[in-house]
């Protein structure tokens, strides 16, 4: 059965279609994410987005935020308030007339990659910074890591984003990024992590036999493994 995946991120909008494994069947669409338009508009450029992608039967969403049965928690890096409580599998359902499932954009992401061994992470280093847990090969529930406090009184998503890699210097935030891993390898003494993201690129650094870094196009290749996830 094959699926569209959408990729929605603090920076672009994001769409392919893969098989059952993940493979992607066409090249991705990609245009800008409208960052601060309510989440109806957002939907309808996605419905307009993904008009000409090959047919798929179902629909899987990675989504920057806490979301819970298709009803979105949280999303910091949209910039709207409206965003809070919003049901975007109802919504996207309705518009492109398919079963959809979403989840958060790094939980998304690390089922393409997971080994199924173990307690896996992912780390995403994005517009902001995102996290996913996994125990032999299924989704651990979401934490929203990236809003808890990392150091000098602020979260990890504002010492980690995309910001302030801007305004520190990439130099002083692989610094940041190394001491981030260190924290969460005491938090969950994962057996492997997996690094992705835009940023990612950017790190060029190793963090030790246990740390990996994975290509950007996982976000939409899990799109897939979501499906295989209980509901």
């Amino acid at each position: 059965m094959n699926t569209l995946a959408i990729d929605i991120g603090g920076s672009g909008l994001k769409a392919t279609v893969v098989d059952g494994d993940g493979n992607l069947l066409c090249d991705r669409v990609r245009i800008d994410t409208p960052v601060g338009s309510p989440p109806d508009a957002i939907v309808a450029m996605l419905a307009e987005l993904v008009r000409d992608l090959p047919a798929a039967e179902r629909v899987a969403v990675g989504f920057p935020g806490m979301v819970r049965s298709g009803i979105v928690r949280t999303a910091p890096n949209l910039g709207h308030d409206d965003w809070h409580g919003y049901d975007l599998a109802k919504a996207l359902a309705e518009a492109l007339h398919k079963p959809v499932r979403v989840g958060n954009d790094a939980d998304v992401q690390g089922l393409a990659v997971i080994r199924g061994t173990g307690v896996e992470m992912v780390v995403t280093l994005g517009t902001g910074f995102g996290t996913a847990l996994y125990q032999d090969g299924r989704l651990c529930p979401h934490l929203e890591l990236a809003h808890m406090p990392f150091r000098k009184g602020e979260t990890f998503d504002t010492q980690l984003g995309n910001a302030a890699r801007k305004e520190i210097g990439t130099r002083k935030w692989r610094k940041r990024v190394r001491k981030a891993v260190e924290l969460l390898r005491t938090l969950t003494h994962f057996d492997h992590l997996y690094i992705g993201g835009g940023n990612a690129k950017k790190l060029c650094v190793a963090l030790g036999d246990d740390v990996s870094y994975v290509d950007n196009t996982a976000g939409l290749s899990g799109g897939a493994k979501l499906w295989a996830q209980p509901d």
